[in-house]
């Protein structure tokens, strides 16, 4: 197959070159490049605006969204009568009975203009790949830091080479609801970028002020002893509201995970200390009426350890804590349950998966994890994107391994559902897995998902609830579900004041 890239020759970018190295790198694929002067580039001044976020920020402007001379596009071809497909990034291609054209566009508009757009409205913006009306692949995009426009921009440069390389792969992820109307994004006037950037200035400043008087981030866990439905089964939270699982203001605990032990629950946290800024796994047994004691560290490693997915098999109990740190996925077992925890295996590697999250069905295994793109460039950086909006699968025989990545890879890209958020459980023959809606923010608010297909051809899923804290768990975000048959556990936003004194 030979495939020609059209994109706008008055500007080409960084991130044009990083798609053209991988999609070279595609198994009987060719690629030629037409770079003659297009529709759907960035407005005037959007270069001032990403100067000016770059110096109040201290980032950096040689990412994928940085220009690059037409000389760096010298080792692929114009375009000649052979190709086979266009796949078009401005907008204006033209293909023809025997030339099919795949266009990308950013909530139904072409070019990266559309894109910042979309951001610049605040919204996440859905893109799309299309050809003749048909979608063949759609994403909502996911960023970092969304009030700043460059990193969300590259984030979202980023996210569109995953979506074209999975879909020339044969990963067509889709989105259920569709693609929005193309929101009307505020003109880029010197006199508009110098109020954003005033108004980014303020923010740094009441940021700074707020991390002098408080730790931050910092989560707590909620825990409530179950005496009827679950979360799962009301769909809202219980008029009863929950327990704080105290902690002494200079670490916090986040991610719970309980499991049953000898007719207690013993939970399993992220414990996070302040002055590391580096968390590992902790542990507290539950009695009738709640914690005892406070929580026990029980494994810790040289990078940051959270998320601890426990379970019970074989006669053993294991546990898969992220560790995308340091970039692998890993199993552990207990030889001294609560603690004596060993590695057993490293399951997956080379990768920067969040949240991995196990499911036994059927006599197959299934991993569940979001993945950051963290391949080298062309240019001998790294290229990152969010860690919240591409969700991954793995199969296996055993827990143990081996594990096989799903032939359609990505399978989701969506910042509102991918990313996992506790158990997968079975309600009434369905299934259903808790996500977490990150459009507003890191952990931000929990949905509720049902699985509606899970096999090697593919993977869809219908968001059913969305859960935000309120009246009956305070804070601003909420982030993970889990329980046990006595106990059920949360987790959300919290405040520690640095003047608290620690216990």
């Amino acid at each position: 197959m030979r495939l020609r890239l059209r994109l706008d020759g008055r500007a080409p970018r960084r991130w044009h070159l990083r798609l053209l190295e991988r999609l070279a790198a595609l198994t009987g694929l060719e690629v030629e490049v037409d770079r003659s002067p297009g529709p759907g580039g960035l407005p005037d001044n959007a270069a001032l605006l990403f100067r000016l976020e770059a110096l109040l920020n201290r980032l950096s402007l040689g990412g994928l969204s940085a220009p690059v001379p037409g000389s760096a596009f010298a080792a692929y071809p114009e375009p000649t009568a052979g190709a086979s497909c266009i796949l078009d990034l401005c907008g204006d291609a033209e293909g023809g009975p025997d030339l099919p054209v795949w266009r990308l566009g950013f909530d139904g508009v072409a070019g990266e203009g559309a894109l910042l757009a979309a951001l610049l409205a605040g919204r996440s913006p859905v893109a799309a790949l299309s050809t003749d009306g048909r979608i063949i692949a759609s994403g909502r995009f996911g960023a970092e830091d969304r009030g700043t426009m460059l990193t969300a921009f590259e984030d979202g440069l980023i996210r569109s080479i995953t979506l074209i390389v999975g879909a020339l792969s044969g990963a067509r992820p889709l989105l259920r609801d569709g693609v929005p109307v193309a929101p009307e994004a505020p003109a880029l006037t010197v006199k508009t970028i110098g109020t954003r950037a005033a108004k980014m200035a303020a923010r740094l400043v009441v940021r700074r002020l707020y991390y002098l008087c408080y730790r931050a981030p910092h989560w707590r866990v909620g825990w409530r002893r179950l005496a009827g439905p679950d979360l799962v089964d009301l769909r809202a939270h219980p008029s009863s509201g929950w327990h704080d699982l105290a902690d002494d203001g200079l670490r916090f605990y986040a991610d719970p995970f309980g499991i049953e032990h000898e007719g207690r629950t013993i939970l399993f946290v992220e414990d996070f200390p302040h002055a590391t800024g580096k968390a590992l796994i902790s542990a507290v047994a539950f009695d009738g009426n709640g914690p005892i004691g406070t929580p026990v560290p029980v494994l810790e490693e040289p990078y940051h350890l959270s998320y601890p997915f426990v379970f019970e098999r074989d006669g053993s109990f294991w546990m898969i804590p992220e560790s995308c740190a340091n970039g692998t996925v890993d199993l552990y077992r207990a030889t001294a349950f609560p603690g004596g925890w060993v590695k057993e295996a490293t399951l997956l590697s080379g990768i920067t998966a969040s949240d991995p999250t196990l499911l036994e069905r059927d006599g197959r295994w299934w991993m569940f994890a979001t993945v950051r793109d963290q391949a080298a460039d062309v240019g001998g950086g790294t290229v990152l994107g969010s860690y919240h909006d591409s969700l991954h699968l793995w199969s296996a025989p055993d827990f143990r391994g081996p594990w096989t990545p799903h032939a359609r890879n990505p399978v989701l890209i969506d910042i509102a559902s991918a990313r996992p958020a506790g158990r997968i459980v079975e309600r009434d023959g369905a299934l259903i897995r808790p996500v977490q809606d990150c459009r507003l923010g890191y952990g931000e608010a929990l949905a509720l998902a049902r699985i509606d297909r899970l096999d090697d051809e593919g993977y869809a899923q219908t968001v059913e609830t969305i859960l935000r804290s309120g009246p009956l768990f305070p804070g601003t975000r909420l982030h993970t579900l889990n329980r046990t048959s006595t106990f059920e556990f949360i987790d959300g936003s919290a405040r520690s004041p640095r003047w608290r004194r620690g216990r």
